[in-house]
């Protein structure tokens, strides 16, 4: 899920940005220190959305930069257990397929990308053996979080599942919706009928 979260901190403002505005030399310095930060409470920080407020500047002897507690918010990502996420499958391995989810990718062991025996083909391939439902590489998916781990922080950890109602590749998903609404309608016409 995406997250706008509000942040207060002494901002450092190296001296080479002295020469700018205030506003626009932390906000410099805050692009430069939220590029790429991931942290478990924050997530995969996105971007610096703007700056709510700036206080009087600091120097602390022996730094030279000067230090803002500023207010800012950050557009931030962080997967939630038991979400549904829209992805594109960016590779497929014979252990399974890599969705790619927002900033990340996400992993789907090969047992968890269908309800069905799955083999895999050289051309970078999933298909299932009785279902003969195929996943490839752009392919448009949803699946649900099952896992998430923060253990190499530079390198969190994704786990998810397309085993379940309604996920999978969106082609699936488009051919279950229509076999329901098929059995419906035919269960509305024999209903119609005994009425008769």
């Amino acid at each position: 899920m995406f997250y706008e979260t509000e942040v207060t901190g002494h901002i450092r403002v190296h001296p080479t940005l002295f020469n700018e505005e205030t506003e626009v030399a932390v906000m410099k310095s805050l692009n430069k220190q939220f590029d790429g930060f991931i942290s478990k409470e924050l997530g995969i920080v996105i971007g610096v959305q703007d700056i709510k407020d700036i206080q009087e500047g600091i120097i602390i002897h022996g730094d030279g930069a000067a230090y803002y507690e500023t207010t800012f918010s950050l557009l931030s990502f962080k997967p939630e257990f038991q979400e549904i996420l829209l992805g594109k499958i960016g590779d497929i391995t014979d252990f399974g397929a890599f969705m790619t989810i927002g900033p990340i990718d996400g992993m789907i062991h090969v047992s968890q990308t269908m309800d069905d025996f799955v083999s895999f083909s050289k051309s970078n391939v999933l298909t299932g053996k009785e279902s003969k439902r195929i996943l490839k590489v752009n392919d448009l998916c949803r699946a649900r979080v099952i896992a998430i781990s923060y253990k190499e922080i530079a390198n969190p950890r994704i786990g998810l599942t397309m085993r379940q109602h309604r996920l999978g590749a969106l082609q699936w998903v488009e051919e279950e919706l229509k076999k329901e609404k098929k059995k419906k309608t035919e269960v509305k016409k024999k209903a119609a009928v005994k009425k008769k």
